[in-house]
């Protein structure tokens, strides 16, 4: 996938610092003004200094400006440009709903485009080793740990999730070094979840994390940290967003255990097709 520059900061702009997000809002209203313009001039303009600036094309993942003004110029010279089309109260019903897949499909690619292919190795080597997994998320969160539940009952792996955050904090403290705990927060701060974690590393077991936000708490202190990105509108907000990005997460790593777990995932997923068979005779 290419490098579109204006996506990379708008997946980027929720943990930018405020002198950092001084510059991407003016590089996001001023794309053309921005391909003609050094890094001594923006940093000017902007009354910041050009380390600022740079430091701010290396946070959106370019080498520098110079690598960053050339994606940009690539993506807004486009005859067709990707634009952030805000829901309106004037669009009819298929309208809405096409806005609505499309940024489900910008929240897939802004995610993708922060992937982390080692931490996914790592993720899926702790998965496979571990004698139980179990799924921590409370809110909305809880319920894409349910939906990994759901997966991974396939896989052969022990796995479990609780909707109520107290057993989940109690479940959390029966896990042992040979457990591992997969932690979803996008905010990466909820007081609830992080007492989790923190329960749950106490005991020894692994953690992974999938979080919006890499400076966060969770983000900081699991061992393993799988982030997504998201963009925030009028109706929609920043977090509700994400979930399509936590659940493509979830996706991946159930995909990658079911394809080096063959055997014994085609095994489980006999006795769940048996089970659910026999519900229906």
């Amino acid at each position: 996938m290419g490098q579109k520059c204006l996506g990379k900061i708008r997946s980027h702009y929720g943990r930018l610092s405020e002198k950092e997000k001084k510059i991407a809002d003016y590089i996001m209203a001023n794309p053309e003004l921005i391909i003609h313009s050094t890094i001594n001039e923006l940093a000017e303009d902007l009354n910041v200094a050009d380390a600022t600036v740079f430091r701010f094309c290396k946070r959106i993942g370019f080498k520098g400006f110079q690598a960053m003004k050339i994606a940009l110029a690539s993506e807004i010279i486009k005859p067709i440009q990707q634009i952030h089309e805000e829901i309106s109260e004037e669009d009819n019903e298929k309208t809405v709903a096409e806005k609505v897949f499309k940024s489900n499909i910008r929240a897939l690619e802004n995610t993708l485009e922060i992937l982390n292919g080692s931490a996914v190795k790592t993720a899926v080597e702790l998965l496979m080793q571990a004698k139980r997994v179990e799924f921590f998320g409370t809110g909305g969160s809880s319920v894409v740990a349910l939906d990994a539940y759901h997966k991974f009952v396939r896989t052969g792996i022990k796995a479990f999730a609780f909707i109520d955050s107290h057993f989940q904090l109690m479940s959390a403290s029966q896990l042992s070094k040979k457990d591992v705990a997969v932690v979803i927060s996008h905010s990466g701060s909820n007081k609830d979840t992080i007492h989790i974690l923190k329960t749950a590393k106490n005991n020894g077991a692994k953690t992974i994390g999938i979080t919006g936000y890499p400076k966060s708490f969770i983000g900081q202190n699991v061992d393993v940290a799988l982030f997504t990105s998201s963009e925030e509108t009028e109706y929609r907000s920043e977090a509700l967003s994400s979930r399509i990005g936590q659940l493509s997460l979830i996706d991946a790593l159930y995909v990658n255990i079911m394809i080096q777990n063959k055997e014994k995932a085609r095994r489980s997923l006999e006795k769940v097709r048996e089970a659910i068979s026999n519900t229906r005779m």
